[in-house]
């Protein structure tokens, strides 16, 4: 007799168990349209007046190596792509973000602002245009410019990953 009345117990609470974890990681609609197998990432403007070399080119390379890495959808040329990622730099700041006592700066957070417009070319549609943003910080303490320089790729590499998932899962 006990028997019978733990199962229903147990499926109950295996049911409650499967709901709970099915909807924490539920992306509902977000994903990329099924008629869109390819991308095409045209070079990224940069209308920071950061003056940093390369940052457009760095920046567009990282992110169609990201694109790549994932595989949703394979980068193309324009002329052969189903959508496209255009994307403009429009700030790249390097400040201070940590000061000591003796008004030193032991800190810097060097942050990236990218306009992205995500266009169906098949569908002639703008899926979105958003602004995504990232940072990271680097000590003041040592070889400085390495740091830096370090941070800015890291910088890049992070809002690159974050314009991947934009568009690959409408976050």
């Amino acid at each position: 007799m006990i028997k019978f009345k733990i199962i229903p117990v147990l499926l109950f609470l295996a049911a409650a168990v499967v709901n709970f974890n099915g909807c924490n990681y539920s992306f509902t609609g977000a994903s990329v349209p099924a008629h869109l197998k390819t991308v095409a990432i045209p070079i990224l403007e940069d209308r920071s007046g950061s003056g940093i070399f390369k940052l457009k080119e760095d920046l567009t390379s990282v992110l169609t190596q990201k694109f790549v890495e994932d595989n949703s959808l394979q980068v193309a040329d324009k002329a052969n792509a189903d959508c496209i990622v255009e994307g403009v730099i429009v700030s790249a700041v390097d400040a201070a973000s940590q000061i000591t006592a003796g008004e030193t700066i032991s800190k810097n957070k060097f942050t990236i602002n990218v306009k992205v417009t995500y266009r169906d070319l098949v569908k002639k549609t703008v899926i979105f245009e958003k602004t995504f943003a990232n940072y990271k910080e680097y000590s003041t303490a040592g070889d400085i410019q390495n740091a830096r320089t370090e941070a800015i790729a890291e910088a890049i590499k992070l809002v690159s990953e974050d314009i991947l998932l934009g568009v690959v899962s409408n976050w």
